[in-house]
């Protein structure tokens, strides 16, 4: 049974009615790119076969009811003129977050039932919270004939996450669960917010694999990154590192405190490594994606320190299969989380049983293993 028609039936059961639409968004990993997103810089996500599915139908008041499937069947229920932050139920603020900031562009907007399914591996850094957003946005962009588009809805979506849920994220998942293209990867200017697609390699997989260390101190560090960003940009006189050129900051070298030379030198050498990806995919030379991905690890752990010892482990695993047949690195905030990898497809199941061996020797963990597909945006289709 395929999960648009497992929420239908849920919709059903719950509202002893049919839905009036179904609509789904993708999740996202980044191949290349890490904290490039808030400083203006270039990234190279991918949609993928994991998603937020919602099937909805109007109703004639303000009033939002909503049944969250995979959040323990929660039930949830509020108008849309007093639309409140819900400390008790975290999952009812991306809806309620959504919905405000789409009432402000849309006041005439109603209420409507909703049954909320997804299959995003939770806590894995694959933007469960960006699918869920734009799936709302897609299904009362199609209830009430909104005429959004995805740039757009990617914009409101960010707006919610950042005002209302708290937290200060970039463009580039809500954007890419908008607007990727099947079979392909990303490349967008975070600043412009255009965008290039390039195909993935039919003999390569995308391969995912959560660490399973639990993210600590995201947050804090995260934010701290973001500070010291904006303080070499300032020493500049400008406003984010998008606008400093490796030569200037190599230049400044020592007037800059070293842990911020770091970090600077980590964004400005990611976005020429984003943009280096993105031809070397289009010219399908994976001997140059493998040397770039390896880069890029290797600056987010020695100059942005973000790593762990378990991703890097893993990184290190994978490439020791691999090697320049594929590529590996860790894939978003760091801290935790997960390392993303194109492997060629008949390697898939020897690399699956290596990792699981070995990691688990290494570090009493087991990792989960997504093998995924480059799927089509929510806005896209």
């Amino acid at each position: 049974m395929s999960n648009a028609h497992i929420v239908s039936e849920l919709f059903s059961q719950q509202y002893l009615t049919e839905p009036e639409w179904i609509t789904h968004a993708p999740g996202r990993v980044n191949l290349l790119g890490d904290h490039t997103d808030y400083n203006d810089g270039f990234v190279l996500p991918v949609a993928i076969n994991f998603g937020t599915y919602i099937a909805a139908s109007r109703r004639n008041d303000k009033i939002i009811r909503v049944y969250a499937h995979d959040c323990a069947q929660e039930t949830a229920e509020f108008s849309l003129d007093r639309i409140q932050f819900n400390a008790q139920q975290m999952w009812v603020n991306y809806v309620a977050g959504t919905l405000q900031i789409l009432a402000m562009q849309f006041p005439d907007v109603t209420g409507a039932d909703l049954v909320v399914s997804g299959n995003v591996p939770q806590g894995a850094g694959l933007s469960s919270s960006a699918s869920f957003e734009i799936a709302i946005l897609k299904v009362f962009n199609a209830l009430f004939d909104l005429g959004l588009d995805g740039v757009k809805a990617a914009l409101l979506g960010q707006q919610a996450e950042n005002e209302f849920v708290g937290c200060n994220c970039g463009i580039m998942d809500q954007l890419v669960s908008a607007m990727g293209e099947k079979d392909h990867a990303m490349l967008l200017d975070c600043r412009s917010l255009t965008f290039e697609n390039v195909f993935i390699p039919k003999d390569l997989s995308l391969y995912i694999v959560n660490s399973n260390v639990k993210r600590g101190l995201v947050d804090s560090e995260y934010n701290q990154r973001r500070l010291q960003c904006e303080k070499v940009a300032h020493f500049f006189n400008r406003e984010v590192l998008r606008d400093v050129s490796l030569v200037q900051l190599n230049t400044a070298k020592s007037q800059l405190e070293p842990v911020l030379y770091k970090r600077a030198r980590h964004v400005i050498t990611e976005n020429i490594r984003t943009q280096a990806a993105f031809k070397a995919l289009r010219d399908n030379n994976i001997v140059a994606l493998s040397v770039l991905m390896k880069e890029s690890h290797l600056s987010l752990r020695n100059d942005f320190e973000v790593t762990t010892k378990e991703m890097d482990g893993l990184v290190d695993i994978i490439d020791d299969v691999l090697g320049n047949t594929g590529a590996v690195r860790m894939t978003g905030g760091g801290f935790g989380g997960c390392v993303v990898a194109l492997v060629p497809t008949h390697a898939v199941q020897m690399l699956t049983s290596v990792i699981g061996s070995r990691y688990s020797k290494m570090f009493g963990l087991v990792a989960s293993i997504y093998v995924c597909k480059a799927s089509v945006g929510a806005f896209s289709g």
